[in-house]
């Protein structure tokens, strides 16, 4: 093969590689920034996770949670660090590796909410939702959330949970 052709053929290769590169950072950006985007509400991964005062390990402990899948919103990123407030409005650094993108609801009301068939508030009621409940969030219209407790699904007026922004909707 002469030198042209084998300059030709390494140009190629490259330009293939660069093209395949391009794809795979595009697919791999996208994802990202649908979980990078800030705020977002998101959930602890452990029974054990440490809220500290600044970004790093050297920064004081102001809480620790023994509560995994609590919501919590993630408002800042930095590096490895999320920086997220919990429904009482406790802010702080916690490390990625213990947030979890899963999405849950806290039952914040003073009293029992009924968790209903449907998000029609007149719908049958199938269950009592004890105030501090965690649950599994799977939809929510405009003003109830579909959730899964306990082998339990319906849904919940979102005056009642925190870990939704009012306006939110999503299937």
């Amino acid at each position: 093969m002469s030198r042209t052709a084998a300059r030709r053929v390494r140009l190629f290769v490259a330009l293939l590689w660069g093209a395949i590169a391009g794809l795979f950072s595009s697919v791999n950006g996208a994802v990202a920034d649908a979980v990078s985007a800030v705020p977002r509400f998101a959930s602890l991964a452990s029974d054990k996770v440490f809220m500290r005062e600044g970004p790093t390990y050297g920064h004081p402990i102001l809480w620790v949670y023994h509560r995994k899948g609590l919501p919590v919103e993630v408002l800042a990123q930095y590096d490895v660090w999320r920086r997220v407030r919990d429904a009482e409005g406790t802010t702080g650094w916690v490390h990625s590796a213990m947030i979890a993108e899963t999405r849950t609801i806290l039952v914040i009301a003073k009293s029992r909410v009924p968790v209903r068939r449907s998000e029609d508030p007149r719908s049958q009621i199938l269950a009592l939702a004890q105030p501090g409940v965690v649950a599994k969030l799977e939809a929510c219209a405009v003003a109830a959330c579909e959730i899964e407790v306990a082998g339990t699904e319906g849904w919940i007026d979102k005056n009642d949970i925190w870990g939704v922004k009012l306006g939110e909707l999503f299937h």
